[in-house]
């Protein structure tokens, strides 16, 4: 039988990508509705950390699709790839747009005075074919699904990462990636040329997905005494890492004057948006620390948590837009005491938290919109 489709067939679903995958997602939607202190906030960081769980979304969804649309179609000819990729890069690109609209007219018509209604909307007397340019053209995002975008563009251009990874040119591909992660500091930055910078870690784990099968028999090769070195070093690198993150985070916050300094000093050298090396690398050991934690007792995983993690992890793009509607809902309807110093009961913030929590899960188990919401 042709190597290569013996390659397609040995690819079976990751279940440590599911599990991380679901917990990301609700690190995602508990930092974004910050009601805080809960009582989470030592698995969520607040999303203030020199990491976040963007990054390990970002690329488990650039590792699963570079397993489902590039090794799981190897046999397949290039063009039937392609045409896959395009047609969900299609699909996301008009979720996104139609989420921007809806959310923009929703909070026009309903909730223009609302102090909980979201930062950014456009003012409501622009012209709706205006909206609609800035919408289709990327210029304007509103609402709580922004990844979407990045996803439309990434997923769009991947069929030329894909081609080089069927010649087996794969450091083209990454040096390609590289080039134009380096763009952006020739950019005025923020968030509208976030993607230039985001698009290294969605390639990189396309790259890596692509590739899968190769590097787990290579894993499977290294000694088992060297497979906890390996394991326990990372791990020990992400323990004391996201410890030192903390604390000059929350330390800044509590305004400490020795932490206060030193996280001014680091805080640039870990944008979000800019996505610097040491974020990336920073980022990369935390994502592998934990999957490889993760991996090693993932049925401990299963049986204790994987009820909740799993139809999150495997439904990851409905998750997060319902997610959207449920964050800008619980905002609007459930506003916290202003100004923001102002907080309340800890308690109080932990059952919201879990309440949005069990709305996504109930509506994700249900299939409730399923048909109208991609997955």
């Amino acid at each position: 039988m042709n190597k290569s489709l013996i390659d397609s067939q040995d690819v079976r679903r990751i279940h440590t990508l599911d599990l991380l995958r679901g917990y990301f997602l609700i690190v995602i939607l508990l930092d974004h509705l910050a009601y805080f202190p809960s009582g989470l906030d030592a698995l969520t960081g607040r999303g203030l950390l020199y990491v976040s769980s963007a990054e390990g979304f970002f690329l488990i969804s650039g590792i699963v699709l570079g397993i489902v649309r590039g090794r799981k179609l190897i046999a397949q000819p290039f063009l039937a790839a392609a045409k896959k990729l395009w047609k969900r890069s299609l699909q996301l690109y008009l979720t996104s747009a139609v989420l921007t609209i809806m959310f923009t007219i929703i909070g026009w018509v309903f909730f223009m005075h609302s102090p909980g209604l979201k930062y950014g909307i456009l003012d409501p007397a622009t012209p709706l074919l205006n909206v609609l340019w800035q919408t289709l053209t990327f210029q304007y995002t509103y609402g709580w699904a922004d990844f979407l975008r990045y996803y439309a563009v990434f997923i769009a251009l991947t069929p030329l990462a894909l081609w080089l990874l069927r010649k087996g040119y794969w450091w083209l591909a990454l040096a390609g990636s590289i080039a134009i992660w380096w763009t952006y500091r020739l950019t005025p930055g923020g968030e509208l040329y976030a993607p230039l910078s985001w698009q290294l870690v969605f390639v990189s784990g396309f790259i890596i997905g692509f590739h899968w099968p190769h590097i787990r028999n290579f894993w499977h090769r290294v000694q088992p005494v060297m497979q906890t070195v390996i394991r326990r070093t990372l791990l020990v690198a992400f323990l004391v890492t996201a410890v030192i993150s903390a604390l000059l985070v929350f330390g800044d916050m509590q305004h400490v004057p020795l932490l206060s300094e030193w996280h001014r000093q680091i805080v640039p050298y870990f944008n979000k948006d800019e996505m610097p090396m040491p974020r990336i690398i920073l980022g990369s050991v935390w994502f592998w620390a934990l999957f490889l934690m993760v991996r090693r007792h993932e049925a401990w995983c299963t049986r204790r948590i994987g009820g909740l993690l799993l139809p999150l992890g495997e439904n990851s793009l409905y998750v997060y837009t319902i997610e959207a509607f449920v964050i800008f809902l619980f905002h609007i309807f459930v506003v916290m005491p202003q100004p923001i110093f102002q907080l309340a009961p800890w308690y109080v913030n932990l059952s919201l938290s879990l309440i949005a929590i069990a709305i996504v899960w109930v509506v994700t188990k249900r299939g409730l919109f399923a048909r109208i919401i991609p997955r």
